[in-house]
C-alpha cells in the first residue's frame, strides 16, 4: 500500500485503463504473461527452427505483437495457441527476412538440458530427441506447425485453424500429410542412423 492507500496494483491498473480505455487489460500483467510463457514460446520458435542465437530476439518480437494485438484477443479463449499462431508468423517472416532455409543445425538443440534421472536414460532421450528434431526438420514448415500445435501441445484443431489462419479441414488435411511425412522421414533416419 501507498501512502494514498492505493496498492500499486491498483495504480497500475488504472493507468493502463486510462491509456487504453477500448482495450482489453492483461488480466494478470504483461510482465506475468511474459515471464508464465517463455519457456513455452522460446521451445516452440525452437521446433519451428529458429535458431538459438535469434531466440531472444524472436521472442521478444512476439511479446511486441501480443502486447499490440491484446485487443483482438479473445479472453474466452486459450492464450497458448492464439500465441502460437504469432510465433509462426514471427518465425516465417524471420525465416523470409533472412532469405535462407529451415537450419539444419539439430546439434544446436541438443544444448538444452536435459534433467534425466541417469546418464544412459539421459543419453537415449538425447538421441530420441536427436531422431525426432532431425525428421522433424524434414516435415515443411507450415504443416509441421499444425502437428506441433496439435500433437505436441494438446491445441484442438478448431485453435490449430483459428491460430494459423487456415480453414479447419486444410489444419485436419496438413495434420494427416505432417504425420505421414514425419513418419516417413523417421523411417529413413533410423535407417541412416541419423
Amino acid at each position: 500500500m501507498t501512502k494514498t492507500g492505493i496498492s500499486r496494483q491498483s495504480q497500475q491498473t488504472e493507468v493502463v485503463t486510462e491509456v487504453a480505455p477500448s482495450a482489453q487489460v492483461l488480466p494478470i500483467g504483461s510482465v506475468a504473461v511474459y515471464e508464465r510463457e517463455l519457456d513455452y514460446l522460446c521451445r516452440t520458435l525452437q521446433r519451428l527452427g529458429a535458431s538459438p542465437s535469434d531466440l531472444e530476439d524472436l521472442a521478444h518480437e512476439v511479446f511486441l505483437v501480443l502486447h499490440r494485438r491484446w485487443a483482438d484477443f479473445d479472453a474466452s479463449l486459450p492464450l497458448r495457441p492464439w500465441l502460437f499462431g504469432i510465433a509462426f508468423r514471427v518465425a516465417l517472416a524471420h525465416r523470409k527476412r533472412a532469405n535462407r532455409e529451415v537450419p539444419r543445425s539439430w546439434e544446436a538443440w541438443m544444448e538444452i538440458e536435459d534433467l534425466g534421472p541417469r546418464p544412459d536414460e539421459a543419453a537415449e532421450l538425447r538421441q530420441n530427441r536427436a531422431l525426432l528434431l532431425a525428421a522433424l526438420e524434414r516435415v515443411p514448415l507450415e504443416r509441421r506447425a499444425v502437428l506441433m500445435m496439435h500433437d505436441l501441445d494438446d491445441a484442438s484443431m478448431r485453435d490449430v485453424a483459428a491460430a494459423l489462419s487456415i480453414p479447419l479441414f486444410t489444419a485436419y488435411s496438413r495434420l494427416r500429410k505432417a504425420r505421414r511425412e514425419l513418419e516417413e522421414a523417421l523411417r529413413r533416419t533410423m535407417e541412416r542412423g541419423l
